[in-house]
């Protein structure tokens, strides 16, 4: 099966035995837009109304996973200003309520809500270039995309806390020992990793693997719902600060922040 989604046209689908490999394509950083939040979720879709196939694996094309959100592009969640923080976090809660396995390749930068976007996974595969920040403190923003839920509840409330406060890149092997990694795996193999996994669920009888996700899961899609309408609140208070102005053009410039509580 091979396919291309949504007007984008940045997502691939392709089966491989029972697997689907789902890879988007955005370059130069698979920034992420409402427009490739909804062809992802759509392609899910598509893949748990296929019996045949179990699991799935997440992956992107170029050396980052997923930078973020774009705050360019006319669909991205800034430039849309609130209207597009609430598009994205509908497809947010459309991926998280996939009914089938995932396992992310992590090849890259997964920051912000590339992060967030890693955390709809089970689990995840990383190469040792990969690098996970919830950099949204140095944007002078408050975390999005359901990470104040999803984050603590892979790695706990005190990593958690730690990585959305300090905003640092966790690399691979610290990733590994917190919980929030699975596997490493080198990039040339990450992939083959990936898919390993994924099989080797695949491999067991679907209706059971499914209702048992479903009870581990347990009402997350919903719980990620109602957390991203409380993540809303302050991010649209911030988004009118002179620090979140700051903090963008700071990112853009590759560059600290300098911020002045305002």
């Amino acid at each position: 099966m091979k396919q291309q989604s949504g007007e984008s046209k940045c997502v691939q689908v392709t089966s491989h035995g029972h697997v689907a490999l789902v890879e988007f394509d955005r370059p130069p950083h698979n920034h992420i837009t409402v427009q490739l939040a909804r062809d992802l979720a759509d392609a899910f879709a598509d893949i748990d109304a296929q019996p045949q196939l179990r699991c799935s694996v997440l992956a992107s094309a170029g050396k980052s996973f997923c930078a973020g959100a774009d705050f360019t592009a006319p669909t991205s969640e800034s430039s849309l200003g609130q209207e597009g923080v609430v598009a994205l976090y509908e497809q947010a809660v459309r991926l998280f309520a996939v009914r089938k396995p995932m396992v992310a390749a992590i090849q890259g930068a997964a920051i912000g809500a590339g992060l967030g976007l890693a955390l709809v996974a089970d689990f995840r595969v990383a190469a040792p270039e990969a690098r996970f920040s919830a950099n949204f403190v140095k944007l002078g923003f408050h975390p999005g995309f359901g990470i104040t839920h999803t984050l603590p509840r892979v790695i706990g409330v005190q990593r958690a806390t730690l990585m959305c406060l300090t905003g640092r890149r966790i690399k691979p092997e610290e990733a590994l020992s917190y919980g929030l990694v699975d596997q490493v795996a080198a990039v040339g193999g990450l992939r083959a990793a990936a898919l390993q996994l994924a099989a080797e669920i695949a491999d067991n009888a679907p209706l059971a693997v499914q209702a048992t996700r479903a009870t581990l899961r347990a009402e997350l899609a919903a719980q990620v719902q109602a957390q991203t309408a409380k993540e809303f609140i302050p991010q649209a208070a911030l988004r009118q600060t002179a620090d979140f102005a700051e903090g963008v053009r700071a990112v853009q410039e590759r560059r600290p922040g300098k911020f002045i509580g305002a």
